[in-house]
């Protein structure tokens, strides 16, 4: 595995881990996460696949020292960057959560011609719900509970973010939180290399975002991936996305979290590989 350091345009330092050979694949991970969560799909797609797995700026550990507040929009154009980068004109890209959610903002400011093919994973295009939309987080996320949980993320920002993957959804998450098991207290502990500021600057523009106009703007091959016992969202939303984008094909994984592709990433990853080389 190789790391690289290289440099956006605004001179921050990005940094990537480049894995396999072959045609490229870039892998966009969720807020408050890593390169390192996509390690479950490296032994079956490094084979045959370059896997490019960019630590999104204020994560993984990498202090900021051009600006302490991004945005998505500066995570999207990161995207760009890294792609110039390495001189790659189009490649698949799969995102998980805020990378999904990268990706639809890239696809708003740049269009699709980057990407021959995208894959989308437990995902909603607009978190916040309203009278008009529940297809938000929990199905109910209105602007009063964003902000406290803003505010929340202020005070105590590691357990606001465990409060917010485990008291929705997902049943046995919240059980296994409120007994604070093994698998929690690793990810506690995970999230101490997390500076709150960027992490919350970047939440706020991600939680102020609306994504539905982009969906059907994606005119390339498409594969969704969605957990039915999601911490965030119901099939409802899955459903919405998929007949929103022309050319979706949608996958349910049983049982599965917000996480569907490490649940089963056997079954992900042979779903991606057939999805690239049929579509």
């Amino acid at each position: 595995m190789q790391h690289d350091t290289i440099f956006a345009d605004d001179g921050e330092q990005l940094h990537v881990r480049l894995s396999g050979s072959g045609t490229p694949i870039l892998l966009l991970h969720g807020w408050t996460s890593s390169h390192a969560a996509w390690a479950p799909l490296l032994e079956p797609l490094a084979p045959r696949y370059r896997l490019l797995r960019p630590d999104a700026r204020g994560h993984g550990g990498h202090a900021l020292s051009i600006n302490r507040q991004p945005d998505i929009q500066r995570l999207a154009r990161d995207v760009i960057n890294l792609l110039d980068h390495y001189g790659i004109e189009r490649i698949a890209a799969v995102g998980h959560s805020m990378g999904a959610l990268t990706l639809w903002q890239c696809i708003r400011d740049f269009g699709t011609d980057r990407f021959s093919h995208l894959a989308f994973i437990d995902q909603s295009p607009k978190l916040l719900t309203d009278a008009d939309w529940s297809g938000g987080i929990y199905g109910d996320f209105d602007t009063a509970r964003a902000q406290r949980l803003t505010d929340e993320l202020g005070e105590d920002f590691i357990e606001a973010v465990l409060r917010l993957i485990a008291l929705g959804l997902n049943d046995k998450a919240r059980e296994t939180y409120l007994r604070n098991s093994a698998g929690w207290r690793a990810v506690r502990e995970s999230l101490r290399d997390i500076d709150p500021s960027p992490a919350i600057a970047i939440w706020k523009t991600l939680v102020a975002a609306d994504y539905r106009d982009v969906l059907p703007t994606i005119d390339v091959p498409t594969l969704l991936a969605y957990g039915t016992r999601s911490n965030f969202y119901t099939a409802e939303t899955a459903h919405y996305v998929a007949a929103h984008i022309p050319q979706a094909r949608l996958s349910f994984y049983e049982g599965a979290d917000h996480c569907p592709h490490l649940v089963e990433p056997q079954r992900f990853a042979g779903e991606l590989v057939q999805f690239i080389e049929s579509a």
